[in-house]
């Protein structure tokens, strides 16, 4: 079992940075893939980011790619996503999430979900 625990979410101008951090409760932490998902108001959820299990392989949207990253501490059980040159497009509830395996933009296969940090882009 894996709790997740996401903040750092808030309200930032158009070209502006966000951290994001989700803290994982469990030893196994460092056994999971763990990914970031993004939800806006009236749309579906959304693949942002992904990491496997020991940082050396991610994933990325397209939308979001050489504007966020996503990394990981396994000694502080925390996976982070830094969110540079944001677009009013990013306002979202962001989610990370945790799977066993590989990396997957597939939000049906992470079996562990946080409830969520929101983020606001003014433009």
């Amino acid at each position: 079992q894996v709790q997740l625990v996401e903040s750092g979410g808030g309200l930032v101008q158009a070209g502006g940075s966000l951290r994001l951090s989700c803290a994982a409760s469990g030893r196994t932490f460092s056994s999971y893939a763990m990914g970031w998902f993004r939800q806006a108001p009236g749309k579906e959820r959304e693949f942002v980011a992904a990491i496997n299990w020991s940082g050396g392989s991610t994933d990325y949207a397209e939308s979001v790619k050489g504007r966020f990253t996503i990394s990981r501490d396994n000694a502080k059980n925390t996976v982070y996503l830094q969110m540079n040159s944001l677009k009013p497009e990013d306002t979202a509830v962001y989610y990370c999430a945790a799977k066993w395996g590989r990396v997957a933009p597939a939000a049906l296969v992470y079996e562990y979900w946080g409830q969520g940090t929101q983020v606001t882009v003014s433009s």
